[in-house]
């Protein structure tokens, strides 16, 4: 399958660079991706002869695959991501670095002659809505019928964007699986490599990914355009590039407003994001569940979701956690390492309390309930179209973005941090941002409830020197900028018997509430040494079955593990050196200081 030709696009540094890669890569036929309908059914058609694919029961999920991985290819490889920034200062203590030329004479050892035997696919993408003065264009290059078919579903894709190219810049993205199919190689249904290498060069702007085929590593528009290379264009450009899902709140009155908010791995995102409210009469609808661009126009912030779709964890969405979310996966849905059931619908852990008495697992082997292994991968994806979510916000495209009313941070924590609490101002929301930490799950490799340091839920997503990240957010607040009040969750505290004391889930509604009306300058607050706590009665507990020692627990401030939080803070810091701006450990002092 070829369409390659001499007038496929007017860019001529496009040109110059796909020729470049063609020389490199040496593949057996190009094909320029233009986003279609049609492009899409015959790609998959082309991945379910390569028995990648199994079609999913059409009556259950029409035009729905399910699809497994390679064992050594299942999630995001951190160890393997790079920062290749000129200088190692640049990419901070908190990345990978290593020298931008070296790395680039490796990559091109491996590169040379990887998609031999294959079809080099050129995909245009927009992140963003193509007609918003705030998307960025990029082209990925990538052997992988898989990645152009997830690419159609999170991006834009198609000649549109290339019209729009004849007179943008555009970030090149070259990704292969890292196995040629030579004269003696038999191919696989998921080929990838056990050398594997996710790149980034912020000077030039560019992404090499090699050897995965899974996820962020190999759909470059996500987390590596979207974030690592984004956070360094918004650091230039005075915007914000963040891992934060964005979702509008509307009052009984019919008053909407915008929050957006920032979880690290497992703290509930996506089941925020699309939220079926417990109170009556208020409204949640989802902008996006992942990335969101903030930009300031006429002296407010407004945000973008840049992406197209969702690539959310499978294993605990259900209709009781997520009701949303599971009706937007009927049709139209690519499913990667979850379980195959009997008459070929999906089955994942956490989706049913009993799982069927036969499924195929992920690896394609059969599994029982008796069965001593997970039958989905603990990071099993769900690839599902934005426009198909039952909540989806009208303004979700809007190329002008949302304006933000409020922006949440939160980790999971079983003691200290309280449900909900305010910053006293921006420099204060940019500390909590700064100090955010979550206790480990099984989305991410080490001690499952040992804490993380993982600032603005950004620890593996920041491009650059994370205390010139810290100073960018500080920079945002200029004369005559309304920016939004920040604000700090918890609804994963535990009482002395290990049980979570909030309900969470619809009942997270109850929180937006108090913030939605913080945001509107209400004074149900009353200040701590933390920051603006709910006064008391003004959080809307009616009719759970709270007790009222419970709400004293959500809202304890207990000094013994604030002073060990705050000792830790200062540990932490210290990694930074004398490039942490003043102004965070000022506010650590001050603290101190309220806390003793």
């Amino acid at each position: 399958m070829s369409n390659f030709n001499q007038n496929w696009t007017g860019n001529q540094k496009l040109i110059n660079w796909v020729e470049e890669i063609k020389e490199l890569c040496q593949p057996k036929q190009i094909y320029i991706c233009d986003g279609s309908l049609e492009e899409y059914r015959n790609l998959s058609q082309l991945l379910v002869e390569k028995k990648l694919f199994i079609p999913l029961n059409p009556e259950k999920r029409p035009y729905s695959f399910w699809c497994h991985s390679s064992v050594n290819d299942v999630a995001r490889v951190e160890e393997s991501t790079f920062i290749c920034s000129l200088h190692e200062k640049d990419a901070g203590p908190t990345n990978h670095w290593k020298d931008p030329e070296q790395m680039k004479l490796l990559l091109k050892a491996r590169f040379r002659g990887s998609m031999q035997g294959r079809t080099m696919y050129v995909i245009p993408f927009s992140m963003g809505p193509i007609d918003s003065d705030f998307s960025r264009i990029g082209i990925q290059i990538t052997d992988s019928e898989y990645v152009v078919c997830n690419m159609h579903i999170m991006t834009r894709v198609g000649r549109a964007v290339l019209d729009k190219l004849a007179h943008a810049e555009f970030v090149p993205c070259l990704h292969s699986v890292g196995m040629p199919l030579l004269d003696n190689v038999q191919d696989v249904p998921w080929p990838c490599s056990n050398e594997k290498y996710i790149v980034h060069f912020p000077e030039e702007r560019s992404i090499w990914s090699f050897g995965s085929g899974y996820g962020g590593n190999a759909l470059l528009g996500k987390k590596s355009f979207a974030l690592r290379i984004a956070s360094v264009m918004g650091r230039n450009e005075g915007w914000l590039a963040e891992h934060m899902l964005i979702l509008a709140i509307t009052n009984p009155e019919g008053v909407k407003k915008y929050f957006a908010a920032a979880f690290p791995s497992s703290c509930g995102k996506t089941n925020l994001a699309m939220l079926l409210p417990s109170l009556p009469n208020w409204k949640i609808e989802c902008v996006g569940d992942d990335i969101a661009w903030l930009h300031i126009r006429d002296q407010k912030l407004y945000a973008i979701n840049p992406e197209a779709g969702f690539f959310g964890v499978a294993p605990g969405t259900s209709l009781t956690s997520n009701p949303n979310a599971m009706n937007t996966l009927t049709h139209d849905t690519i499913f990667t390492n979850v379980a195959l059931t009997e008459d070929k619908d999906v089955w994942w852990e956490g989706m049913t309390e009993q799982p069927p008495s036969q499924l195929t697992d992920w690896q394609g082997n059969p599994w029982t309930p008796n069965s001593k292994h997970l039958a989905a991968h603990p990071n099993a994806r769900f690839t599902a179209p934005a426009k198909q979510c039952p909540v989806i916000d009208p303004n979700w495209e809007n190329p002008e973005g949302v304006p933000i009313s409020a922006i949440i941070f939160g980790g999971r924590r079983s003691n200290t941090v309280p449900l909900v609490y305010e910053a006293f101002d921006w420099t204060h929301g940019v500390f909590l941002g700064a100090c955010m930490s979550s206790e480990m799950t099984a989305a991410a490799s080490g001690e499952i409830g040992k804490l993380r340091h993982d600032p603005f839920a950004m620890l593996p997503f920041c491009g650059y020197n994370m205390a010139d990240y810290f100073n960018h957010w500080l920079s945002m607040e200029k004369n005559n900028v309304t920016l939004p009040k920040i604000f700090h969750v918890n609804w994963f505290l535990k009482d002395d018997k290990g049980k979570y004391i909030w309900p969470g889930f619809g009942d997270n509604i109850r929180v937006l509430k108090w913030i939605f009306e913080r945001v509107d300058q209400s004074d149900n607050f009353q200040t701590s040494a933390i920051g603006n706590l709910p006064k008391q009665d003004s959080l809307d507990v009616s009719g759970l079955s709270l007790t009222p020692e419970q709400l004293e627990q959500l809202f304890a401030i207990h000094v013994t593990q604030w002073r060990q939080e705050i000792k830790e803070m200062h540990r932490y810091f210290t990694l930074f050196g004398s490039e942490l701006p003043p102004h965070m450990l000022h506010q650590l002092q001050a603290l101190e200081k309220r806390i003793q």
